[in-house]
């Protein structure tokens, strides 16, 4: 059993690297669209663990990219990149989301935290 967190770590650092390799510039729409998902699954899951209840996501289009967006109940918790921590344990994807978009950021508005993110739609 004291493999497994290594075989985590081992499997989330090869996809990250993958993710972020590619997320320049994604050669196919299917390549674009795993980049979306994965973003959106980093960015809910974030929510769902951290955020306090009241989880929302959605994605739109824009005349370029894609807007990510994610709300959650955690308005006074600011979104925050893990340091020093394994990466079996998690605590990555914010770093993930930076790499792969133009743009990212959160505000606060009517007692909900929004973190959002744009993907290029190359």
């Amino acid at each position: 059993m004291a493999e497994l967190p290594r075989v985590r770590a081992e499997l989330r650092r090869h996809s990250l690297s993958h993710a972020v390799a590619r997320a320049a510039e994604p050669e196919t729409a299917e390549e674009l669209r795993d980049q979306l998902i994965l973003a959106l699954d980093e960015m809910a899951s974030n929510a769902l663990r951290h955020g306090g209840g009241a989880v929302r996501a959605a994605v739109r289009l824009t005349a370029d990219a894609y807007l990510i967006e994610v709300s959650d109940g955690a308005a006074s918790t600011p979104p925050s990149p893990a340091v020093d921590r394994d990466p079996s344990e998690g605590g990555l994807g914010l770093y993930l989301i930076a790499e792969m978009s133009s743009a990212h950021g959160w505000y606060v508005s009517d007692g909900a935290k929004f973190v959002w993110a744009l993907l290029p739609r190359a």
